[in-house]
């Protein structure tokens, strides 16, 4: 995709449903177990509520993409899906290609539900895979096997025409060897889109006391290096390059929503725990919402709304933001954009430098993009441009 063909006015809606069966040890996502069922007629009710608060500061927008993510949307009926759906189209213009995607897990009962979801609008679904080995999956309190998940990407493959998952890796005694053929049976089964993450240990879950008291042990630098550098070369080979530092895609496949995040361009965020950035009256507003799922209804059915926080960015923090999430993307970042959002033009000097240190490359086009050798010390480049 060319950058420079990229909608500037694309408008994302992302919806949180923040209830999952169970809280994987790795995970710190505003997510939440109960055990009685869930008032889905109340939180669909709500999630109408918020949008029309939402729809009404910003008038005149065109939504072009819409992610139910989590905590785990598929534990949704399809019915409230299709009423969270109706609620955004009601409320916003929905733009006739709008790509509509649902987070879902690979266990059999939700993936039963996957043509319920398509009639009710969904036509991207990302899976939580995780892992394709039974064992790696226990470890992460994963809930489904590996033939399980096999199986819902088979179901997914003959309800939806795009769909996704997601893959852990740099996972306690994983060897290069063993993620590539993992790698290699998931590209067979992804067909055009793909999410790789590095297992991070995250503060406050259960796996930092384990990894702070010596009992989970995750990959040195170096080798999270070698696994960083074979997941790039295999996604290469089998064409599905990267387009973010963490997810690849066959050219035209990639996910518009995120790209949305990472492009710095207006989102919208509809329930508990979910952030936006909105640009009302020529300021970029940071909008947070109530995390605790029944707090956030009661304040909407109050209010109308669940945000806990509306901050305003002044030039400088927009600037920043451009820059640490455009430098993730392969397409890197327009320098111009960059002075015309902070007012100032990024320093020749630190540019020059990082160019001789090869994590960085400024194109004939003047964009500017981090390198296959930056993007493993992506932070310290952004910083080093940001200061």
């Amino acid at each position: 995709m060319n950058p420079a063909d990229a909608q500037q006015d694309a408008f994302g809606v992302y919806v949180h449903w923040p209830f999952c069966l169970s809280k994987c040890p790795y995970c710190d996502f505003n997510s939440h177990v109960r055990h009685h069922a869930v008032d889905e007629v109340r939180f669909a009710r709500a999630f109408a509520r918020e949008i029309e608060t939402t729809a009404a500061r910003t008038p005149g927008r065109t939504v072009t993409s819409i992610f139910l993510g989590g905590g785990t949307p598929s534990l949704m009926q399809p019915q409230t899906v299709g009423a969270i759906l109706d609620s955004i189209g009601k409320y916003w213009n929905v733009a006739s290609d709008v790509e509509v995607s649902l987070e879902a897990n690979p266990t059999s009962v939700e993936a039963t539900r996957f043509r319920g979801y398509r009639e009710a609008g969904v036509n991207r679904v990302s899976l939580g895979v995780q892992a394709l080995d039974d064992a790696s999956l226990k470890s992460l309190g994963r809930l489904h096997t590996a033939r399980e998940a096999l199986d819902a990407v088979a179901i997914a493959r003959s309800a939806f025409d795009r769909y996704s998952f997601d893959l852990i890796y740099a996972r306690p005694d994983q060897t290069p060897q063993m993620w590539i053929d993992e790698l290699k049976l998931a590209i067979s089964e992804a067909a055009e889109h793909l999410s790789l993450y590095q297992l991070t240990i995250e503060e406050g879950t259960p796996f930092f006391g384990l990894h702070a008291a010596g009992k989970l042990k995750t990959p040195d630098e170096g080798l999270a290096r070698t696994l960083y550098d074979v997941t790039q070369e295999v996604c290469a080979q089998q064409g599905l390059p990267f387009y973010e530092i963490s997810n690849h895609a066959r050219p035209g496949a990639e996910c518009k929503h995120n790209l949305v995040y990472w492009r710095g361009q207006e989102y919208a965020g509809i329930g508990p725990g979910a952030h936006g950035r909105l640009d009302i009256d020529g300021v970029r507003h940071a909008i947070a919402t109530e995390k605790r799922p029944e707090a956030w209804v009661m304040r909407v059915e109050d209010n109308g709304h669940g945000v806990t926080s509306d901050e305003l960015l002044n030039s400088e923090e927009r600037a920043d933001e451009y820059l640490l999430m455009g430098l993730r993307l392969a397409e890197g970042i327009d320098p111009a954009r960059y002075q015309m959002l902070s007012g100032r033009a990024l320093d020749e000097k630190r540019i020059a430098i990082l160019r001789e240190e090869g994590a960085i490359v400024v194109e004939q086009n003047g964009r500017l993009r981090v390198t296959q050798e930056g993007f493993p010390v992506l932070d310290a480049v952004v910083a080093d441009l940001a200061a």
